[in-house]
């Protein structure tokens, strides 16, 4: 039997993701091998991501090699994955989600309520700093990149009196005693996609996907279509301030959705229920849109997203 390569970014989280699929096939009997591949978000480390502005940042490199058969599968965040995929790609399997939540990671503080006025917080997520700053005009929010690992030493270095970060990352990781509280999706609305991994194949490649098969989970799949048509439908990237969160209610789905500018000083929220999965989420963005958040999408990207510096 030919060895499945999977295609990873070479980050602790990625890895863990990447060994945790390989396991997985390996009980199914495969054999199995990781090939680490440095993606263009990986190289550039002291750029706020919204300021980078390439799609794709965390993807493109790994799609080369698949495109060049070096890898047979890739194993994404499915938060990193572009709304459109070239049509060479596809997704194959999206597995079970982990929690979507946000996490509120601090050393003094056990919740976002909690933190002294003019508090340092560290994100450099669009989307996160918006919906913080709409809560909480008083805060500091302040660019944080690098891994787990790296956003936590700098953390208990004092660099920040609080981080925010993806609940599932955390868990994944085995960090859990530093999550103080997850923050519910009305108050922060997740990433689209946040929770979940994509395993991404070439779309001529029959087999690798039939082995994949027994890892897509429908409900999630169902949820991430809803969203993916939402941020399809505003035009959006990873690296916007947009938010969209679909879970299963009854035989439908419920969906949250925000667009919001990064200062916090206007955000649009929707939700809304339906049974089908991309009709709702189209649907969805277009109320957004009719509201404002195209203005508001304008602004940002002629602005290109500006956010503090690096300190």
């Amino acid at each position: 039997m030919a060895t499945l390569r999977i295609g990873s970014r070479g980050s602790q989280l990625a890895l863990w993701q990447a060994n945790h699929v390989a396991g997985l096939l390996r009980e199914q009997g495969h054999a199995v091998e990781i090939e680490v591949i440095k993606t263009t978000g990986d190289k550039i480390t002291d750029v706020a991501l919204a300021k980078v502005g390439t799609k794709g940042m965390f993807t493109k490199e790994i799609e080369e090699a698949l495109a060049e058969k070096r890898v047979d599968l890739a194993v994404h965040s499915l938060k990193d994955v572009p709304t459109e995929l070239a049509p060479e790609f596809e997704l194959a399997a999206i597995m079970k989600r982990e929690e979507p939540h946000d996490a509120f990671i601090a050393e003094r503080y056990g919740e976002l309520e909690g933190l002294p006025r003019g508090a340092r917080v560290g994100t450099s997520s669009l989307r996160r700093q918006c919906q913080l700053k709409a809560l909480r005009r008083d805060l500091e929010i302040h660019p944080l990149r690098g891994n787990v690992d790296t956003r936590l030493r700098k953390l208990e270095a004092g660099e920040y009196a609080a981080i925010i970060l993806a609940a599932a990352g955390v868990h994944r990781l085995g960090l859990d005693k530093h999550m103080r509280s997850r923050i519910s999706p009305d108050v922060m609305c997740p990433a689209v996609g946040q929770g979940a991994l994509a395993i991404e194949t070439r779309r001529d490649d029959q087999r690798t996907r039939n082995l994949l098969a027994f890892l897509d989970h429908v409900e999630t799949r169902q949820a991430i279509v809803c969203e993916r048509a939402l941020l399809g439908g505003l035009g959006g990237g990873c690296q916007v301030p947009i938010g969209a969160y679909a879970e299963k209610r009854g035989d439908g789905l419920h969906l949250r959705a925000m667009v919001g500018r990064p200062d916090g000083s206007e955000i649009l929220r929707e939700q809304a229920e339906g049974d089908n999965s991309e009709k709702l989420g189209r649907e969805v963005a277009e109320t957004l849109l009719k509201r404002g958040a195209d203005r508001i999408l304008a602004d940002v990207y002629a602005q290109e997203a500006a956010v503090p510096r690096q300190p």
